[in-house]
């Protein structure tokens, strides 16, 4: 069995490591754009006018921003499992719409040394960048279904601000179909690394450890409790400290995990039996379908405004944090709960082939539990690292 994600030890020593770190003020702001007023440059306002734009869709209903709503972390607002797009909008696609928040900091997909898959950009890392990732979307039939560049820069090639795209990328540049959807992207990886509003480090837990907020009894609690080793464990993938020069914490250490989530049945692809969505190893990625190993494997996300993100995992099976940090704790000892019964008994792990069973974590807490076990975490402690979460959401605002 395969585990890719790393133990983070994390104990006692946290809380001193976090109390040193609440002074040191200056090196933490300057990560933030709290304070800042950023100035876009030029391709990155016209990037912002490519996000917007719903006319570049084959509805002229959809725009990026569309299933990427900025008062939702730039994550999907509809609460559907995943989204609708194409001509009528009525088209499903195959995996839930990710939060784009903090997704600049992702390092570029590789194997590190221990041989464990990290970073990358969709679901399953098969995107390089912003750039590429931005590409997808802009053509596939279930997104906004240009289906060719062409078809794409013709639809630029009207848009209002057709004139600022020819003066950024010069007079020529819809000569050539593929040169309009590359620069369209590049414009639109701009737009979302510079605004602020895509990384603002302003949630309550960021004042807290700058000491410009205190979190609450429970808050604490679920902070101590997300990060003990031997009960939520949530930091051995979900890295609660700092982990790149100058940055506050990402939560997520990018690397990928397979947990055995159940099958969502909301998914119409998921209706076909022999349809299964394995991460790493296909079916949009096809670079690694030989390595077995990785199949049912998906990126860790950051947890940063995760209380505005739901539903939640790759399939949308759950639509609350409540159930999410209980399917964590009580997968394997209660999973009457979470999988279909049949007459063999409990299907667990029943969104995966049988083969790739041996691939889901079971080694690491909470999920070293079996059948009849105690859970890791009980109802007060799982409450209690919910209530952690929630100070993960931008746009908190300090009492002096």
């Amino acid at each position: 069995m395969l585990v890719v994600c790393k133990t983070q030890l994390v104990g006692c020593l946290f809380f001193a490591l976090l109390l040193s770190g609440c002074n040191d003020d200056a090196d933490y702001s300057s990560a933030t754009n709290t304070d800042q007023t950023v100035v876009l440059t030029d391709i990155a306002l016209l990037g912002k006018q490519i996000f917007f734009d719903k006319t570049l869709s084959a509805s002229g209903l959809q725009s990026c921003a569309s299933c990427h709503v900025a008062s939702r972390a730039h994550a999907s607002d509809d609460n559907l499992a995943v989204p609708l797009g194409g001509p009528m909008l009525t088209t499903q696609g195959f995996r839930n719409a990710p939060s784009l928040n903090y997704l600049q900091y992702t390092p570029a997909f590789h194997f590190d040394n221990e041989g464990t898959p990290t970073g990358g950009f969709n679901r399953d890392g098969r995107a390089i960048s912003f750039a590429t990732q931005a590409k997808t979307p802009l053509l596939a039939a279930h997104e906004m279904a240009n289906g060719t560049a062409k078809q794409f820069a013709d639809k630029l090639a009207g848009a209002s601000y057709v004139g600022e795209f020819m003066r950024i990328f010069g007079d020529y540049i819809f000569e050539n179909p593929n040169d309009v959807l590359h620069r369209a992207t590049m414009a639109i990886e701009q737009y979302e690394q510079q605004d602020a509003s895509f990384h603002p480090f302003d949630s309550k837990f960021d004042f807290f450890l700058t000491g410009r907020a205190q979190l609450t009894k429970q808050e604490l609690h679920g902070l101590a409790l997300f990060n003990n080793p031997t009960k939520g464990n949530c930091a051995s993938c979900h890295s609660s400290t700092r982990t790149v020069t100058n940055l506050p914490p990402l939560f997520t250490d990018f690397t990928y995990d397979n947990l055995g989530v159940p099958r969502n049945m909301k998914i119409n692809a998921n209706v076909e039996p022999a349809y299964y969505d394995l991460g790493l190893c296909g079916p949009d990625r096809t670079d690694l379908a030989k390595r077995q190993d990785l199949c049912g494997a998906f990126k860790v996300p950051t947890l940063r405004n995760v209380a505005l993100t739901a539903p939640y995992f790759h399939n949308g099976i759950f639509n609350t944090l409540k159930e999410v940090v209980s399917f964590y704790a009580r997968r394997d000892t209660n999973p009457e709960q979470w999988y279909p019964i049949n007459h063999n008994g409990v299907e667990q792990f029943n969104d995966l082939p049988a083969a790739y069973h041996r691939n889901v974590n079971t080694t690491e807490v909470p999920y070293n539990r079996h059948l009849g076990d105690q859970p890791a975490l009980n109802d007060d402690e799982i409450d209690a690292i919910v209530t952690f979460l929630n100070t993960l959401t931008d746009g908190y605002t300090p009492t002096k």
